[in-house]
């Protein structure tokens, strides 16, 4: 079982890094950007995606606790997992899993590690690895505040306000839409719920609690993605 709910894990780092990226923001290009957004559904869609990634920007990095459901075709109960999550702009995403088992994802620009409970770190190697870095790649060009990175990945329908707001993302891209059917975002000055279907649909729903900023990672944070 613990191993099942690794594979997935490893699989929803793709959408992960992109949420990151997506929480990170900068609002420097925000208003040139949404008035030239073509695959936003409407001019509104596109003006309230910019308006949220403004509120969500100016934090450089965020912590928060999660529980990942992951419901699967193949098995009759779904799938429940805890843990805590750090996101810093500069690097990337620390996955921590508690329970079932103790694991951490380090995602950056280089690929995906995962350190085991006994602090032991297993390198990914390719295609997946492959797949990480041109996720990162969006990453940075998001972080400039090119909103073209996520526009030209998925169609963008936007509805609600700054305080409850829902993002629902759909791939445009044949490539991802192999493996993502569609993402589902809610949240209001954070990221409270993602919820991704996969293309077999399979659904996974990611509640996020406890969301705070930070300015810098502790030390021994900055270590996992081999920062001084």
């Amino acid at each position: 079982m613990a191993a099942l709910i690794r594979t997935r894990a490893l699989a929803l780092t793709l959408a992960l890094g992109m949420l990151g990226a997506f929480g990170g923001l900068s609002v420097a290009a925000q208003a040139a950007t949404a008035a030239s957004a073509p695959a936003a559904n409407t001019a509104d869609d596109a003006r309230l995606v910019a308006q949220i990634t403004a509120l969500l920007a100016g934090k450089p990095g965020v912590r928060a606790q999660f529980r990942q459901t992951q419901t699967l075709a193949a098995l009759k109960a779904p799938l429940v997992s805890t843990g805590s999550l750090v996101f810093w702009r500069e690097r990337g995403v620390l996955w921590r899993i508690d329970t079932p088992y103790r694991t951490t994802y380090v995602i950056g620009d280089v690929g995906v590690s995962e350190i085991d409970a006994n602090g032991k770190r297993v390198s990914r190697a390719s295609p997946r690895a492959g797949g990480i870095a041109q996720v990162s790649r969006m990453m940075r060009a998001m972080l400039g505040g090119d909103l073209s990175a996520l526009y030209s990945q998925f169609d963008v329908t936007a509805s609600g306000t700054l305080r409850a707001w829902r993002l629902e993302l759909a791939p445009n891209q044949p490539q991802l839409a192999q493996a993502i059917k569609s993402l589902h975002l809610d949240g209001d000055t954070f990221l409270r719920t993602l919820v991704i279907t996969a293309a077999n649909g399979d659904t996974t729903r990611i509640d996020f609690t406890d969301s705070a900023a930070f300015d810098a990672p502790a030390p021994n944070e900055r270590a996992l993605w081999g920062t001084p």
